[in-house]
């Protein structure tokens, strides 16, 4: 197939492009921007572009196929040459679909814990020798690619983003997959500028669920009030399987789960992750895989990219990197790095990146997610807020809206960098979330450099 991509730089977007490539395909693509990773793995593939920008001459009508990233707007010159000459346009979802459609289809999908839990299944079956197709929302050890499409595969693997397809197509991602298997983690308002409700972020899921085949399996967190009424009232024909976090422990900086009579110590660790581990066990045992499989693979998941990632750590000093955004998601960590390191000095920077983050309607739902630490900050870069056309913030109402005594509330990357400098020293933790990279702070040279000055 001949396969042409507009906006190939996209996270998604280039890790697409090169499993299609690596599967005989011809790919070719463009972009006005591309940034690294994408950059480096695009020209490691020989599909970087020659020249940025968009080009309608690059469409012509041998192409089999147009791939539609989300940063692509309608009146793209490529898409529109597309369209004139009738070449079939997918977005990036509806051509996943199309390339696993005879496969047996497992989505995961939940406001958080999405990653995670398909990073899980794709490392229990890697561990037990399966062979699978699969698509993830961060780089996991062992994988080369993000995704991964194979012709002789019976399984095929997905992270269920409820985002938006693309300019065409405004369905979320996760309404394209049709999957026989499905993981809902829990329901958390996120996403404000495409769904500016509750009810109609709610409403996906229950699209989602309703969509299902009836032979079809679901699985749910049953600690999740608003998806376990949902899961009890919509589809009723559907199997489905619900889970809440086991037993586990903390013991000497490691954490322990407990099932069925055994011990398992982990190298991940938090409530919620444990919570992500029982919700894998399940999709794990619909795909034929015993317990005695599963737990002998998860004791070596050492945890997906900035989920809860160890930069470095020097004695009693550590220093994690996690994607948490939202405000759920920001909760859980704290509470997670907490738990795991009580005796601990806590030390955590957040970054406000997102447009729902930054989003003063949307603030007020931060409210306490900080609480659990000792130190806290809070970072947003006002260009930020300028470039996604939101009302200017003030420290003070961030401030107010997180309703934590003590907070620090910064702006600029060198006022970060100096606090925590001054901040870290012994027996201390650092956690730095965000979506985004501070503005700019390499994680890895910070990390090396604070345990290097203090230890």
């Amino acid at each position: 197939m001949r396969v042409h991509f507009i906006a190939i730089g996209g996270a998604a977007m280039h890790s697409l492009a090169i499993a299609l490539y690596q599967k005989g395909n011809l790919v070719t693509g463009s972009d006005d921007e591309i940034f690294d990773p994408a950059r480096t793995q695009l020209s490691n593939a020989g599909l970087l572009p020659d020249s940025f920008g968009w080009f309608p001459e690059r469409i012509t009508p041998d192409l089999d196929a147009i791939v539609l990233g989300m940063h692509a707007h309608k009146d793209n010159p490529e898409l529109k040459r597309a369209l004139e000459l009738g070449i079939r346009v997918y977005s990036y979802p509806e051509f996943l679909y199309r390339e696993t459609a005879d496969k047996t289809r497992v989505v995961i999908a939940g406001s958080h814990g999405k990653t995670t839990i398909t990073s899980l299944v794709m490392h229990v079956l890697r561990y037990n020798g399966y062979h699978f197709d699969y698509m993830v929302g961060s780089r996991l050890e062992g994988f080369d690619n993000t995704v991964s499409l194979s012709p002789d595969t019976r399984i095929a693997v997905f992270e269920g983003d409820e985002y938006l397809s693309s300019c065409l197509d405004p369905r979320p991602k996760f309404h394209l997959y049709q999957p026989q298997i499905a993981l809902i983690s829990g329901i958390a308002w996120d996403h404000i500028n495409v769904f500016p409700t509750w009810e109609g972020y709610v409403d996906q899921f229950r699209i989602f669920i309703s969509d299902m085949p009836s032979s079809g399996h679901l699985i749910y967190c049953a600690e999740d009030a608003e998806l376990k009424a949902l899961a009890g009232s919509v589809n009723p024909a559907l199997q489905k399987e619900s889970y809440s976090t086991p037993e586990y422990t903390v013991a000497q900086d490691t954490c322990i789960l407990h099932q069925k009579g055994q011990s398992y110590p982990l190298k991940i660790f938090g409530r919620h992750n444990m919570q992500n581990i029982a919700g894998a066990r399940l999709v794990c045992q619909q795909l034929g895989l015993s317990d005695e499989q599963f737990f002998k693979a998860v004791i070596h998941f050492s945890g997906a990219g900035k989920r809860l990632q160890l930069l470095g750590q020097k004695e009693s000093t550590a220093i994690f990197l996690d994607f948490a955004h939202s405000p759920s998601k920001v909760d859980a960590t704290v509470r997670a790095v907490r738990e795991q390191f009580a005796g601990r000095r806590l030390v955590a920077c957040l970054e406000l990146h997102t447009y729902s983050s930054l989003n003063r309607k949307f603030l007020g739902h931060y409210r306490n997610t900080m609480d659990g630490a000792d130190d806290a900050v809070v970072f947003f870069n006002p260009q930020t807020i300028l470039h996604k056309r939101l009302e200017m913030l003030s420290k003070e109402e961030v401030a107010l809206a997180f309703a934590r005594k003590g907070l620090n509330v910064l702006t600029e990357k060198s006022e970060l960098e100096d606090f925590l400098h001054a901040t870290v020293g012994e027996n201390t933790v650092v956690l730095l979330m965000s979506s985004g990279n501070f503005s700019g702070i390499n994680f890895k040279e910070l990390s090396e450099t604070l345990l290097r000055r203090k230890l």
